[in-house]
Parts: C-alpha cells; sequence; structure tokens
C-alpha cells in the first residue's frame, strides 16, 4: 500500500509539472464540449432549468392576484352528478347550454368563452342543436376553441384557414393551404374573430409551462382564444409572444368557480336566488374540472391542474401583459454555462488565493439564485441560471479536488523511490527570507509559494512562514521554507541540487513578476544533513534541521551586514 500511495504522489507531482496551470485549461476546454453537447443532444440544462423554474414558481412569496373579472362556471363532478337525473350522462342536450348562455347574456357580460370543443351534432336531438345554434348566432361576445391536430396530418384534411372568419394572413399565404383541426360543428360559431386555439402543448417532461398563443403555417397566423378575446375588448396585444410562458396566479381553483348545476337550478327556477347581475361585466369561462372529462393536466404549479384554468391564467397573462419573461433557448444556456466555468478557470489559472475564492464562489452562486428568484417575484421575470450555476458548481469541485490533490502530491512528497525499508534520507533545505516594512500577509504568501512550487521540477516540499503570526513565529518574518528528500545514493540527489540552484537564480524574477509592494528585499540560504527513518526521532531530526538551516541563513546575513559597517 505504501508504495502503491509513493506511486500514485510521483505520477501525480510529475503531472502537476508537466500540466502546471494548464490543466484548468483542459478542463475548460472538456466541460465546453460536454455543455455544447447538452444544447444540441443530451438536453440536461433544459430539464434543470424547467425544474428550477418549478420550483421557483411554486414557492414565490409575491404573485399576482387573479383577476376577479374572470369567472369559470365549472362542469365539476358535483354538476355531473345533479344534472344526470334529469338530463343523463355528459354531453347533455345543447339546449342546457344554450338556456344557461341566454341567462348569462341578459346579465351583460363582457365575454362568454366556451372551453369545450362542439364537435359533433346530437343525432337524437336535432331540436336541441337548433336552438343553442340560434343562441350563439344571436351572441356577439361568445368565443369558441378550434383543436388543433398534428401538423403531419394537414395533408389529410380538408378544413382550409381562408375558410376561418377573420385570420390574418401574409400576401403570398396559400389560399388552398389545409390543416387537420376540429371546429366547432355549429355555423353559430364561426364568426369574425370568434373562434381560436386552446390548445396545450407540455414541455418535454410532459409538464405545462407555457401556452401557445399563435400557429403559424404557410403564410397564415392562427391565434389562441386568450387573444381573441383581449383583442376583442380592445386590449394591447402586440408584444405577447407566441408562446407564452405563464404567470401563474396560484395553485389550482385560485379564480372564482361557479358549479354550472347551481347557476342552471337556480336560473330555471320561479324564484332565483343569486344574483341578478353576478356575471355582469365578467369574463365567462364555461368549462370542466370534473377528472371524467379528462381535462386535468400536470403544471408548474401542480400535477393535477384544471386545463379550464390553464385557459383562464393564458387570458389573464393576456389582459395584464404580466406573463412572465424569460431569455430562454439554446444560445442563453451555452453563454451562461461558457461564462460562468471560464470565469471559474481564470480563478484557478491565476492562482487566486484559495480562501478568499472558495467564499466569493459560493457567495456568487447563492447570490445568482437568489438573483433569480428575486426576479421571478418582483419584475415577472425568471433568470435561467440553474444550468449554468450547475456547470460551474461540477467545474469548481474537480478543480478544487485536483489542486488539493496536487497539493498533497508536492508537500508530502518525501523522496523518489523512497521505500518503507529506507533507513536514512537525506534533505536539502532551501530557506527564504522576504524582507519587508510591511508584512506581505498571508495571501500574498500564498502566491509566492504557489509560484515557488511551479519553478521547481523536482519533487519537494514548500511551506510559508508569515510575519503576522502571533507569537515568536511572528519574528521570523515573511519566509519560504523548500525541502527536497532523497536518500543518499539516489540520482535524484543531484536533480534536487540542481532544482535548488535554479530556483535561486529565478528568485528575483519571480519575485518582480507578481509585484510585491515595498518591493522586498530577498535572502536565501541552502543547508543540507540527514534524517534517520525512525518514527519516534522525526520531529526533533525536523526541527534540528530546520534550526540549523536558520542559524546558517542569519550568520551569513549578520557576517555581510557586519562587514559593510565595518569602517576602514
Amino acid at each position: 500500500m505504501l508504495k502503491l500511495k509513493l506511486m500514485l504522489g510521483f505520477w501525480l507531482a510529475s503531472l502537476t509539472r508537466r500540466l502546471k496551470n494548464n490543466f484548468y485549461l483542459y478542463l475548460a476546454l472538456l466541460f465546453s464540449a460536454f455543455i455544447l453537447l447538452d444544447a444540441g443532444v443530451f438536453h440536461v440544462g433544459q430539464n434543470m432549468r424547467d425544474k428550477a423554474f418549478d420550483m421557483m414558481v411554486k414557492n414565490r412569496i409575491f404573485k399576482p392576484d387573479p383577476d376577479p373579472a374572470i369567472v369559470i362556471i365549472d362542469i365539476n363532478e358535483a354538476s355531473l352528478e345533479a344534472m344526470s337525473k334529469e338530463y343523463g350522462r355528459w354531453p347533455w342536450p345543447r339546449q342546457v347550454i344554450g338556456e344557461l348562455v341566454e341567462n348569462i347574456q341578459r346579465q351583460q357580460p363582457k365575454a362568454i368563452i366556451f372551453d369545450i370543443v362542439f364537435s359533433d351534432a346530437d343525432v337524437y336531438n336535432p331540436d336541441s342543436d337548433s336552438y343553442f345554434n340560434d343562441v350563439i348566432t344571436a351572441c356577439e361576445n361568445c368565443f369558441f376553441p378550434l383543436l388543433r391536430l398534428d401538423a403531419s396530418q394537414d395533408s389529410k384534411s380538408q378544413l382550409t384557414y381562408a375558410q376561418i372568419p377573420g385570420l390574418t394572413h401574409s400576401t403570398d399565404a396559400d389560399q388552398q393551404a389545409t390543416f387537420a383541426a376540429i371546429p366547432p360543428y355549429f355555423k353559430g360559431a364561426w364568426k369574425q374573430q370568434r373562434m381560436g386555439t386552446h390548445n396545450v402543448y407540455p414541455d418535454s417532461d410532459g409538464v405545462v409551462r407555457q401556452y401557445r398563443m399563435r400557429h403559424h403555417d404557410r403564410g397564415w397566423t392562427l391565434p389562441a382564444l386568450p387573444l381573441l378575446v383581449a383583442d376583442a375588448m380592445q386590449f394591447e396585444t402586440s408584444n405577447t409572444p407566441d408562446d407564452m410562458l405563464l404567470n401563474w396566479r396560484g395553485k389550482p381553483f385560485t379564480y372564482q368557480y361557479v358549479s354550472f348545476s347551481d347557476v342552471y337550478t337556480d336560473s330555471s327556477s320561479s324564484q332565483p336566488k343569486r344574483a341578478g347581475d353576478e356575471f355582469k361585466d365578467k369574463i365567462v369561462i364555461i368549462g370542466s374540472t370534473a377528472p371524467a372529462l379528462f381535462d386535468i393536466k400536470p403544471t408548474a404549479m401542480d400535477k393535477q391542474f384544471p386545463g379550464v384554468e390553464i385557459l383562464a391564467t393564458a387570458l389573464d397573462n393576456t389582459l395584464h401583459q404580466d406573463y412572465l419573461k424569460v431569455w430562454r433557448g439554446k444560445l442563453p444556456y451555452i453563454l451562461l454555462s461558457l461564462l460562468l466555468v471560464w470565469l471559474t478557470t481564470l480563478a484557478f489559472y491565476f492562482k487566486v488565493d484559495r480562501d478568499r475564492f472558495n467564499g466569493i464562489f459560493t457567495g456568487s452562486q447563492i447570490g445568482l439564485l437568489v438573483l433569480s428568484y428575486l426576479a421571478i417575484n418582483f419584475i415577472h421575470t425568471y433568470l435561467d441560471l440553474a444550468a449554468p450555476i450547475v456547470w460551474a458548481v461540477a467545474y469548481f469541485g474537480i478543480a478544487k479536488i485536483y489542486a488539493l490533490a496536487t497539493d498533497r502530491a508536492l508537500q508530502r512528497w518525501l523522496a523518489f523511490g523512497l521505500t518503507s525499508n529506507s533507513e536514512e534520507l537525506e534533505v536539502l533545505l532551501m530557506p527564504i527570507a522576504i524582507e519587508s516594512p510591511e508584512t506581505l500577509g498571508d495571501a500574498v504568501m500564498k502566491l509566492v509559494r504557489k509560484e515557488i512550487e511551479f519553478a521547481c521540477r523536482a519533487p519537494n516540499q514548500t511551506d510559508i512562514l508569515v510575519g503576522t503570526q502571533s507569537g515568536i513565529w511572528g519574528l521570523f518574518g515573511d519566509m519560504v521554507i523548500v525541502s527536497w528528500q532523497y536518500k543518499p545514493e539516489d540520482a535524484y540527489r543531484e536533480a534536487a541540487a540542481q532544482d535548488a540552484q535554479q530556483l535561486a537564480a529565478q528568485l528575483p524574477s519571480l519575485l518582480n513578476k507578481l509585484g510585491l509592494p515595498n518591493h522586498p528585499t530577498l535572502r536565501y540560504g541552502m543547508h543540507q544533513g540527514n534524517i534517520i527513518n525512525r518514527a519516534d526521532q522525526l520531529a526533533a531530526q525536523w526541527r534540528l534541521l530546520f534550526a540549523q538551516a536558520m542559524i546558517e541563513l542569519e550568520k551569513d546575513y549578520l557576517s555581510t551586514t557586519e562587514k559593510v559597517e565595518t569602517p576602514r
């Protein structure tokens, strides 16, 4: 095991000296390739983005209130049960819905929006269908959904865009273009700007986060119901994006709901109990939350969210133009990820003080998450930072492990080829004193140590003493102690001596390169001694070697000073 550790240490030390800080650049290039691959192929970052969005939007402190003018008449389970006694199972005769619409119309609502696709005739109740058609024909503010089917079926359809009243198109639009869709069966619904899509398109993970406001195809623009209603009410909608990121008002049933059966029963009663102006100036949406009618979708807010309330949320966002803004797509994801990774790379490459950088990095990543959370609360903007932060943290983790591992390999390296049965070691100590009117401090001395480590070629151990230390250690001032250890008969002995001489020659330029404050003076010495490989004596022997090296360094300094000061 000891031999394995020594071999691993030697390999890591050798690798470090070959790569130096270039390792961080190579690692950043590898991460850059992974980011590009993920953006184009794997989409892990997109999943992280979506999960982070769901968590933030679900746990917001401040969220907009639902528009009180929007009221949902709900065909819920209670309504299905209550109405089944007289009208049977869903779908009920269309006359039932027609009578409800007539009653609501008398109260002068702003709009009546159906979240129900009336796709087929009721062959058993033709008079009922006729009655319903007459009602909606007379209704000027009724809006109906058109269900857009998959575009792959367009060639098989006989429905053309030109048949839909009021669609906008370019001058070169294909007038014969067909598209697959399920429009309302009733001709009373085919009015100018009263028929739009209500499709809900989930993201790749099956969760609904946005709403398709416009479908563009062969020069034609097919608008969604919320857009048509807002335009009819003369709201400004030109800036509404084609795919709108929904600014959810809350969990399910946040909007005002009334039960269909309650409203219908009361309206047909001889003595109504509900207010006669209940729906005056309201935007009424008729839809269903009954699970049996299969209009429940998973959204960012809840796994079971009524489809009719998704429509209500999209309409609310369109009317108030407070939908969530986000810089989505591959390009921002790539740019932000690369920016954070390469900023982290530069910090490691230029050897920013590790302790300080750890705090800065941790604080910056937390700060970015807090910024994203504050933005979605206060300015209705989602800053997609989750995946870029994860890439930066992953890079930081690997780079830090490498830095710590190489430090251990450099500082704890004993000797090339040393084994557990070696009896004696020879040690070359090189104390370097850096004298300045002001102590350099721990951060600067760490930079000095790092430069010295990378200036050496042979494995060694480099330690620092800082003049700001308390007690007797502060008297030593700012010092770097470099040591080489080897067996007396080993060829590494010569390599260590050459390494020490080369380091001595490079010291002045090395300190100039760092640009140390106050132009400190530099002194160094070299002391060679032996250590017996006995565990119970190692500490004492190292203390003795250190003391001898320091005595020689100071004796040389004092003798030189005395010669200079002696008068002739």
